[in-house]
């Protein structure tokens, strides 16, 4: 056991200053002091903590070179902060989904991150049958490649909404291949079918490469497991050096704006980077399993 006593905890663009008694690289409670207690402390007081984020990117399955990927998750993912990378494979049919899945995570083995596997599949994919699969593997959401408007009518909700019952991975829209003069209607369709069938979704694509909302990891279901320092979540944090911004930061600005005032990264109590130095631990990562999504119940 120990204690992080001062940490300025960037919450909801607020810091609140406050201690942090960790046990077994969990945090075990919150509070302002633990004067009574007798145990190592360490002063976070001249930094920000925020906690590591999760940063959702397409490009893993590309890479299979053990250096190739280690340069990779170094430059945009480590380096920025991140222990947690959500990504897919993409599924044509059916009998591919546990070959695709059990390949990245074969690739994934080396990772010294953890990491989220969903699937990108076309909507003639979307079926009962497919949905039970996909809730079998627990997939934490799916990525649905959108054409036209005619094809959403096509697909049996009402089915698809039974099947997937109660694990109910999310549908994530993607609408890269769609003219731009389209993808308004087309997402404004995704989203009036999401809403009358009342389908558990997101509305927008997720943009890549900058840390998940907290709305959009509750929703895949590793809220607060990720992205979040509270009572029994692990002690996974970045500590940035502070300035006199007084007590209101933007969590965003300071993920794009300050990476150079970056300092410790604390992975799962251990720590990856410090300093300019990161520390690549090969096989580190694991596959995160979801349990079940948008399990945590949000007031935003």
């Amino acid at each position: 056991m120990y204690i992080i006593e001062n940490a300025n905890l960037l919450k909801d663009k607020q810091l609140k200053t406050c201690s942090l008694l960790i046990r077994n690289n969990r945090i075990e409670r919150i509070d302002s002091h633990f004067n009574y207690y007798r145990l190592i402390r360490m002063n976070a007081e001249p930094y920000i903590m925020t906690p590591t984020y999760v940063l959702f990117n397409s490009n893993i399955p590309q890479i299979r070179a053990f250096q190739e990927l280690k340069k990779y998750l170094t430059e945009d993912f480590l380096l920025k902060g991140c222990t947690t990378l959500f990504t897919y494979v993409n599924v044509s049919y059916e009998n591919e989904l546990t070959t695709k899945i059990s390949a990245l995570k074969t690739a994934l083995l080396s990772s010294p991150i953890d990491y989220l596997i969903g699937v990108r599949i076309p909507v003639r994919l979307i079926s009962p049958s497919f949905i039970r699969k996909c809730k079998k593997e627990k997939v934490p959401a799916i990525f649905v490649d959108l054409q036209s408007h005619e094809e959403l009518e096509q697909v049996p909700w009402g089915w698809i909404k039974e099947a997937m019952f109660p694990f109910n991975s999310p549908f994530i829209p993607i609408i890269s291949s769609v003219h731009k003069k389209e993808v308004k209607g087309v997402l404004s369709k995704w989203n009036g079918i999401m809403n009358r069938e009342n389908i558990p979704a997101l509305y927008e694509e997720i943009e890549e490469n900058i840390p998940l909302a907290v709305s959009v990891l509750n929703k895949i279901g590793v809220y607060p497991q990720k992205g979040s320092l509270m009572c029994g979540t692990e002690v996974s944090y970045n500590l940035y050096t502070k300035i006199n911004e007084g007590q209101n930061v933007d969590e965003v600005n300071i993920f794009h704006y300050h990476s150079d005032r970056l300092v410790v990264t604390v992975h799962k109590g251990e720590v990856l980077r410090a300093s300019g130095n990161v520390i690549f631990k090969p096989g580190n990562g694991e596959h995160v399993r979801v349990r079940i999504p948008s399990y945590f119940s949000l007031s935003i």
